[in-house]
């Protein structure tokens, strides 16, 4: 599905998402925690939420003006979440996106500091005051991302993953853990570019499968390269959940089937997008093979 007109695609909303969050997150917060929030969120990631925020929009001609804070606004969600999973009360995990993590280099109560800041700043990225952004649009935008960060979502998968260590989990407990840790901020990043536009119920609902598909394959990718890749392939430490005893789909269903899985999901996703009736759905295809095939 990846094509040179794909790859041009990318290659400039990446470049417009990193303009964008160089501009709303500052460098003059005090006391350095504006250096220890850039030091997060800048220069590294490979932006998915992001480019799925924006291949929506594009897919719905929506309004790319939203389309691009809301991206921002995932983007500093996901960073935040990274800081915070990163601490030793956590995960306690010193490599990410290839460099020190963020309580390494600025210590921990800043790192904290830096990904509360962020989840705020979130917020304020997507409610502008100069009517750039029509109200109720903020309004379904906002609710949309709170949903996935919060407690059915984002830091309730969080909550499941901590509570589930040396435990063995069902394929269908494992699931429903990283729809919530995961796939909910995956899910909501495509949900939000819809919500720029005015799409049809069809296309909203092959979107929502479309969403709710690539989060869990991008999930399951992610353990399986957590076994078969190196720390300096991945830019994060290898081998942490089998070190730390954690239910993973490599270690509930093998290897191979969770290679399988992956496949199947992608397919499930590529499916519903043909059936959307959208305009302009290269993008969507793209990044859901760009999320089954990456090596890191």
């Amino acid at each position: 599905m990846s094509g040179p007109g794909s790859d041009t695609w990318a290659g400039r909303a990446l470049a417009e998402v990193e303009a964008a969050l160089e501009r709303w997150v500052p460098s003059d917060a005090p006391g350095g925690l504006g250096e220890a929030m850039r030091y997060g969120v800048l220069e590294g990631g490979k932006r998915l939420r992001a480019l799925l925020v924006l291949a929506a929009c594009d897919a719905v001609a929506g309004s790319r003006a939203a389309a691009m804070r809301a991206a921002a606004a995932v983007e500093l969600i996901h960073a935040y979440s990274l800081i915070h999973d990163d601490m030793p009360c956590m995960d306690n995990d010193v490599l990410r996106r290839g460099k020190p993590t963020v309580h390494v280099r600025y210590g921990e109560a800043q790192a904290m500091l830096a990904g509360d800041a962020m989840q705020a700043l979130a917020f304020e990225v997507l409610t502008p005051s100069d009517g750039e952004v029509a109200v109720d649009v903020q309004a379904r935008l906002c609710a949309l991302l709170a949903r996935a960060a919060g407690h059915s979502g984002m830091a309730g998968g969080q909550a499941i993953d901590l509570a589930s260590v040396g435990r063995t989990l069902t394929e269908e407990a494992l699931r429903d853990m990283h729809r919530r840790k995961t796939g909910a901020l995956l899910s909501a990043s495509v949900l939000m570019g819809a919500a720029c536009g005015t799409p049809t119920r069809r296309a909203q609902q092959a979107l929502a499968t479309y969403g709710d598909a690539l989060g869990l394959a991008f999930q399951v990718v992610d353990d399986i390269l957590d076994v078969t890749q190196a720390s300096e392939v991945l830019g994060k430490t290898a081998g942490k959940d089998e070190e730390q005893h954690k239910p993973t789909y490599v270690s509930v269903l093998g290897l191979d089937e969770a290679r399988a899985l992956a496949g199947r999901l992608r397919a499930q996703a590529l499916d519903a997008i043909r059936d959307a009736g959208l305009d302009s759905a290269e993008a969507l295809c793209m990044l859901a093979d760009r999320v089954v095939e990456r090596s890191h």
